[in-house]
């Protein structure tokens, strides 16, 4: 227990890092003169970095087991990201620093996921992986409004220089209470990157990348980057106010991991159930793309409903695993998070020009809602694809 909650500690922070700068928009934009594409560009280094690592990762896993990787990439990669963001005085700083935060948190949740394919039943991937990305999405939750008051406080550098502390101390309780489990070895495995390519020509794969890839990416995209200058430039909210709607959103997407944990062992299925969760995500983003002026409770109450349906991460994992052979547990895991993060990261980058060739002056709804209109199209593709899939229904546990 001990060693799963110091990977929950260390996953906690990957959800902060990956969804911060929301909150912290508008001040880095007036002190370091930051703009939308460089913020843009900073929050896609973090999930391209994370998501590249990926494959190094899932080597690691396989020959050096959880302990060592997540805990030296932790200290490494997060320590030194946020010290180099504290200290930072241009928006090319920043992007340095949280494409090494990135790198930093790469394992972070691989390394839990490779001990529960490793440790427990199969039946228990979905609860077990929806459980620690709800745990860790409370990183999700303190990037939000406590985040916010406590660069009200103390300033926002001085806050990266504790989170830099935080990291260190989390790579030490990884290293010092994780115990790797037992591998597996196999006859003519696959070494190093080779085990990518054996993965890859798994037919029942290719209609779940594609989901895997975009459902993701419009929840954590918003919630991460968006929704700060969204609430800034159209409604005019401040600092505090961002703080408080990032947080009910973030609320939301724990509970949402916490929710689908046990539907597919419910309704046994995981196909139909994705299928159903991501429609619903899908509906509100379009009413959201519909509708870019409104209340400032209701747009709050449909970010919370994107957040809540949003959450199918995990049992898109379980999907995957369901396909992947014993003895590239460790690849297998960490290929389906290189099509989520890298997802993510490459929509970062192009929302970023999508909100750039959509702004009007005077009009700053409709560059969001060519935004919200650019999630809707993927994702609308990605559902159609996995209607393809091969359903993986769960053993009793």
């Amino acid at each position: 227990m001990a060693g799963l909650a110091a990977f929950a500690i260390g996953y906690m922070l990957s959800q902060f890092f990956r969804t911060f700068l929301a909150v912290l928009a508008p001040v880095l934009t007036s002190e370091l003169g930051a703009s939308k594409a460089e913020l843009s560009l900073a929050s896609g280094a973090w999930f391209v970095a994370f998501a590249l690592m990926q494959f190094a990762v899932g080597v690691w896993l396989d020959r050096h087991g959880p302990r060592r990787t997540t805990s030296l990439l932790l200290a490494l990669g997060c320590g030194s990201g946020a010290a180099l963001f504290a200290a930072a005085t241009t928006p090319q700083m920043l992007i340095a620093a949280m494409a090494l935060i990135g790198i930093g948190c790469s394992a972070a949740f691989m390394g839990a996921v490779y001990v529960f394919a490793k440790s427990y039943s199969p039946a228990r991937m979905s609860v077990l992986t929806s459980s620690m990305v709800g745990v860790g999405s409370l990183g999700n939750v303190i990037g939000a409004s406590p985040l916010a008051d406590a660069a009200e406080a103390f300033g926002w550098r001085w806050v990266m220089v504790a989170l830099g502390v935080v990291s260190v101390v989390a790579a030490i309780a990884v290293f010092t209470f994780v115990r790797d489990p037992q591998r597996d070895t196999a006859d003519g495995a696959p070494v190093g990157f080779g085990g990518y390519f054996e993965l890859l020509r798994i037919p029942a794969l290719w209609a779940i990348i594609p989901l895997t890839a975009i459902n993701y990416a419009p929840v954590v995209s918003v919630r991460g980057l968006w929704a700060g200058t969204y609430l800034a430039d159209v409604y005019g909210a401040d600092t505090l106010i961002i703080g408080r709607v990032t947080l009910f959103m973030a609320l939301a997407m724990v509970a949402g991991n916490f929710l689908y944990g046990p539907l597919d062992t419910f309704f046994r299925t995981r196909k139909w159930v994705a299928v159903g969760g991501n429609l619903v995500s899908l509906t509100v983003i379009v009413i959201i793309a519909m509708n870019p002026v409104t209340s400032l409770f209701t747009l709050t109450l449909l970010l919370v409903a994107m957040g809540l349906a949003g959450a199918s991460y995990g049992l898109l994992m379980a999907h995957a695993r369901a396909f992947s052979p014993p003895h590239l547990v460790g690849r297998g895991a960490t290929l389906m998070n290189f099509f989520s993060i890298g997802g993510v990261g490459a929509l970062q980058f192009a929302s970023g020009a999508v909100v750039t060739a959509s702004t009007v002056p005077g009009e700053p709804a409709a560059a969001y809602s060519a935004l919200f209109w650019f999630y809707a199209v993927l994702l609308a593709l990605a559902l159609v694809v996995y209607l393809w899939a091969t359903d993986a229904k769960p053993e009793r546990a």
